[in-house]
C-alpha cells in the first residue's frame, strides 16, 4: 500500500514569500496532501494562502513555530511528514521529491536539507542541522503534543534528539539552489540580527552550549 505524504508549512508574515514555496507544493505528485498554518499573521499571508488549493489553518494568535507544526501534524493524516519553511526562494518540485524519495524508499529515517546560504561551517561539514526543510515518518514521534512545550524555536533541536535516541538513519539533501530569507531581510538589519541571536539563545536554553556541537557532530557520524 503506497505510503501517504503529508506536507506541513508554518507560516508567520511572510506575505511576499510564502507564494513562492505554495506555487512549488500545490498539485505536487509526491504530496497526498499541504496543509498551511498562518500562525497569526498581521499582514496579508492569509489572503496569499488563500489562493492555492491546499489545506489552511488560520491561527488568529502568533504561538511560536513549534506549536504551529504540532497543529498542522496532528491535522495531516500521512504516514511520512515532510516539514518546508515558508520563506524559501528557489525551491522546486524536485527539491521536494529528493527530500521526500529516501524515506519513502526506506533508504533513510529522517532526511535534511542543505541549503545555498545555510552556515559556511554546515557546508564544510555537510550538514546543517538545523535545517527547516526534513522529512521523517509519522510515528517519528508518538504524542506530538510534547512540541506545546517547545520554545519557539525549539523544534528543530527536539527532532534532533529524537534521531540520535533512535539511531536514526539520516540523508543529508542537496538544496544548493534553495535560499532561506534572512530575518535582517525582513525587518532590518538591527532587528533581524538580534532575532538571529534570540533563536540561536533559545536553542542554547534548551540543549545546552556543549550539547549543541555534540549533536552536530553526532547527527554528522549518522549520514548515510
Amino acid at each position: 500500500m503506497k505510503n501517504k505524504v503529508s506536507c506541513i508549512i508554518p507560516a508567520y508574515n511572510e506575505e511576499s514569500r510564502i507564494a513562492n514555496v505554495l506555487k512549488v507544493v500545490e498539485n505536487h505528485p509526491i504530496l497526498d496532501e499541504v496543509i498551511v498554518i498562518n500562525d497569526g499573521s498581521t499582514d496579508k499571508t492569509a489572503d496569499v494562502i488563500r489562493r492555492f488549493k491546499v489545506t489552511f489553518i488560520d491561527k488568529k494568535k502568533n504561538q511560536g513555530k513549534s506549536i504551529a507544526v504540532m497543529t498542522g501534524i496532528q491535522k495531516s493524516k500521512g504516514d511520512i511528514i515532510i516539514m518546508l519553511d515558508s520563506d524559501l526562494s528557489g525551491l522546486t518540485k524536485k527539491n521536494v521529491t529528493d527530500l521526500v524519495n529516501p524515506v519513502l524508499k526506506n533508504e533513510a529515517d529522517m532526511t535534511l536539507s542543505l541549503r545555498r546560504n545555510s552556515l559556511l561551517i554546515y557546508k564544510l561539514f555537510g550538514n546543517d542541522f538545523i535545517s527547516g526543510e526534513r522529512a521523517f515518518r509519522r510515528d517519528f514521534i508518538k504524542n506530538y503534543s510534547v512540541l506545546k512545550k517547545l520554545p519557539g524555536y525549539g523544534i528543530e533541536s527536539f527532532y534532533n534528539e529524537q534521531a540520535i535516541k533512535k539511531k536514526y538513519r539520516i540523508k543529508i539533501v542537496d538544496f544548493s539552489n534553495v535560499i532561506l530569507a534572512n530575518k535582517s531581510d525582513k525587518i532590518g538589519f538591527w532587528k533581524g540580527n538580534l532575532g538571529e541571536i534570540k533563536m540561536v539563545m533559545q536553542i542554547f536554553k534548551m540543549i545546552g552550549f556543549f550539547r549543541f556541537f555534540y549533536i552536530f557532530f553526532k547527527m554528522n557520524s549518522m549520514r548515510v
